[in-house]
């Protein structure tokens, strides 16, 4: 059976090597001359998505690239003391396994595992898919699949050629953008920065990192005009979000227009009804985006490749009835991500004084208590911050 799919990020590589493992032949085609080192940002990796990569055998090398915070120095402006927290108690109230890592050193692990097993052609791009799974790129000869499957992020072509344009976003209000800067403007295995209302800027390293990243979120009254690969458009309106924020900030900012690696988008959540129309299917941030920064979307998209990968094997061939299954089991996960990155966006970048200090409050208070106690606590709602922990992983 041959599929073909769209995008090397990270949904693409996972299903790649699991759908190559079990004797599909498979192609990946992205758009980007080479593996993209667009600066990104960390992601988390919770259980499932943890059990994934020890199953492919390669969680030594993703243990062997964490960030290491372990720390947070939260800042007010207008206040003399910042607050302090204990980060990797923070997170261990969220998941009993979980590994923080930068999402370009990611990428290239599932990509080193899947590509002797997988054709991947880089600088191409699908420029139509028909009925009959014929396809054609903008540069390569014509094939045809059985399978084509969307793992092109957020703004996916595929989405755009299968779906049309007419797919329902939600806005949630704010926005990411992600600054490479020196390394000597961060701390060691501490995250630090600044929190007011509708902004919050941190900076952080990792000790196999050259650079470090200034992470922006920040929500404005309005929602920005502006286009996703509009990069000098994006500069400007950062900088003019958070100048005189703090001099720290100032600092940061003055790195945008000369860094290395730059990202910026909306927190936009996808809220498809099915992902899949014919051949084809999505997955990941192309089908069901719960959110960038919000959601758990890194997690959410290795889980999601590899429930595809384990419907298309169980079906022998019968795509049909392969999707239905696979949108049959991620549903529960996407609906919980959805309305898990809603409640967060609105916490994360709080929108009043009352709100700082809760955010705040909350983040001592678990760096106080013992990571048993809030763990027992966090259990109680499996809906919630442990949601990822409960989702059921198939052999």
């Amino acid at each position: 059976m041959k599929v073909l799919i769209s995008g090397a990020s990270i949904a693409g590589p996972v299903l790649a090597y699991w759908l190559s493992r079990n004797g599909f032949d498979v192609t990946v085609v992205e758009r980007a001359p080479a593996l993209r080192k667009t600066g990104g940002h960390a992601v988390d990796l919770f259980r499932p998505a943890m059990e994934i990569s020890e199953r492919m055998g390669v969680l030594p090398r993703v243990e062997s690239y964490v960030t290491g915070t372990t720390a947070m120095t939260i800042h007010r402006p207008g206040h003399a003391r910042p607050a302090r927290v204990n980060y990797a108690k923070l997170i261990a109230a969220m998941s009993d396994r979980h590994v923080e890592i930068m999402r370009d050193d990611l990428s290239e692990i599932y990509y080193d595992a899947a590509r002797s097993a997988a054709d991947f052609r880089f600088g191409d791009q699908i420029t139509s898919i028909s009925d009959a799974g014929e396809v054609t790129f903008e540069h390569g000869a014509p094939d045809r699949y059985d399978v084509v499957v969307g793992a092109d992020g957020l703004h996916s072509g595929v989405r755009r050629l299968v779906f049309g344009e007419r797919v329902q976003e939600r806005f949630l209000g704010g926005y990411l953008a992600v600054v490479s800067v020196p390394k000597i403007l961060a701390r060691d295995r501490e995250m630090f920065g600044y929190v007011t209302p509708h902004r919050l800027a941190m900076v952080y390293t990792a000790d196999h990192l050259d650079d470090a990243r200034a992470v922006f979120l920040f929500r404005p009254p309005q929602p920005l005009d502006y286009h996703y690969r509009d990069v000098a458009g994006q500069q400007r309106q950062l900088q003019a979000a958070f100048a005189g924020l703090a001099p720290d900030v100032d600092r940061w900012l003055q790195e945008v227009e000369g860094t290395p690696a730059f990202y910026f988008d909306a927190i936009t959540q996808l809220e498809m009804s099915t992902w899949s129309r014919g051949r084809v299917t999505l997955v990941g941030d192309a089908g069901y985006c719960p959110g960038p920064a919000v959601g758990g979307s890194t997690s959410l998209a290795v889980y999601g490749a590899y429930i595809l990968a384990h419907t298309l094997a169980g079906a022998r061939g019968d795509h049909t009835a392969a999707f239905a299954a696979y949108e049959r089991m991620m549903a529960a996960p996407v609906a919980g991500s959805r309305t898990m990155a809603r409640v967060s966006a609105k916490t994360i970048v709080p929108r009043s004084d009352w709100g700082t200090r809760a955010l705040i409050g909350m983040a001592r208070t678990v760096s106080l208590l013992p990571t048993g106690l809030t763990q027992r606590l966090a259990r109680l709602n499996s809906k919630g911050v442990r949601l990822y922990d409960t989702m059921p992983l198939p052999d």
